[in-house]
């Protein structure tokens, strides 16, 4: 007999006793029944979720904890020696990746932080989107650190198995670059640009679309505004929601530099855009708080000749107006 099937038996009584009686009934079927069906489903989550790590285990290549419903993998970075403040620093104190799993509707959803230094940040970030996880923040943790230290932020969502996997390639792209480098390396390959050349700033904004100033040192710099409101007064361009490169060096050979201001739907494209043309992401994070909409600001660096540099930032702008 069921809860329900038992409840239904119950008839009204007319005399007070039999009210008492049939409800104390009734309320023995619930105590003994309901904890019974809540342990069986408990049972059942648990089982699932016992597997859901198992499978984490074996596609990541590394053994998870559970808490709750969530599965953590995590990566210790024992493998380059840091210090902080002149101190050498406990990878155990802040330097570890992780990666978290949660059941999400019929798939999963997994958030994680990566340790990175400067030149494992690139093939990290390509590993990220070759296989679709998001990249959502990349900074800094400590100051005086070195060699110097930044955290990448991924997320994505989708079958556990292949989650897992993603995360083991962007883990296993960073220890690419350590097999290859013991140590990180200082400084971006190629030839390095020499300040107070001549960049043409009719070609850059020929390519860019946008006004080219001539700044001191040689520098031709290029920017576009975007209206906005923090804490409902309305900001633009001179409140610093603006995109822009610098150009430095020559045609031959320049860097650029700049900040590109996105909403969260632009984040991923206009990083996608900036990396297909070889421009470093060095930074992705937020500038002020309460604004509408919430922006978030990618910085970049690149090498090259001035007119490929201005391409690809140009192709990151088409990539943002898509979305738009």
């Amino acid at each position: 007999m069921t809860i329900f099937s038992a409840a239904r038996n119950l008839s009204m009584p007319t005399r007070k006793t039999g009210l008492h009686t049939k409800y104390l009934h009734l309320l023995t079927i619930l105590t003994l029944v309901l904890p019974v069906t809540h342990l069986r489903a408990g049972d059942r989550n648990k089982e699932a979720v016992e597997s859901m790590a198992h499978i984490i285990e074996k596609a990541a290549s590394t053994e998870p904890t559970v808490q709750g419903d969530v599965v953590r993998i995590e990566w210790s970075r024992e493998d380059v020696e840091v210090t902080v403040d002149g101190m050498p620093l406990p990878p155990t104190a802040g330097l570890g990746s992780w990666a978290a799993f949660k059941p999400a509707g019929d798939g999963a959803m997994v958030m994680g932080d990566t340790v990175v230094f400067q030149d494992e940040v690139a093939p990290a970030m390509h590993a990220a989107f070759a296989h679709g996880l998001e990249v959502t923040a990349l900074h800094n943790h400590f100051f005086y650190d070195q060699p110097k230290v930044y955290f990448m932020h991924i997320s994505g969502h989708g079958d556990f198995k292949e989650l897992a996997s993603d995360v083991k390639a962007v883990w296993d792209s960073i220890k690419q670059v350590r097999e290859d480098h013991s140590q990180p390396v200082e400084g971006f390959r190629g030839p390095m640009p020499k300040p107070g050349g001549k960049i043409s700033a009719a070609d850059i904004e020929e390519i860019t679309g946008l006004e080219a100033e001539q700044k001191p040192g040689g520098v031709v710099k290029v920017s576009t505004a975007r209206g906005g409101a923090m804490h409902g007064i309305k900001i633009g361009g001179a409140m610093g929601l603006t995109s822009w490169a610098a150009f430095v060096g020559s045609d031959a050979l320049a860097s650029m530099d700049g900040d590109f201001i996105m909403t969260a739907a632009e984040v991923q494209p206009v990083l996608r855009a900036l990396r297909a043309a070889n421009i470093y992401i060095v930074a992705l994070h937020n500038h002020m708080m309460g604004e509408k909409p919430t922006f978030y600001f990618t910085h970049f660096w690149g090498k090259g000749s001035a007119m490929a540099l201005a391409r690809g930032f140009k192709a990151a702008l088409q990539a943002q107006a898509k979305t738009q």
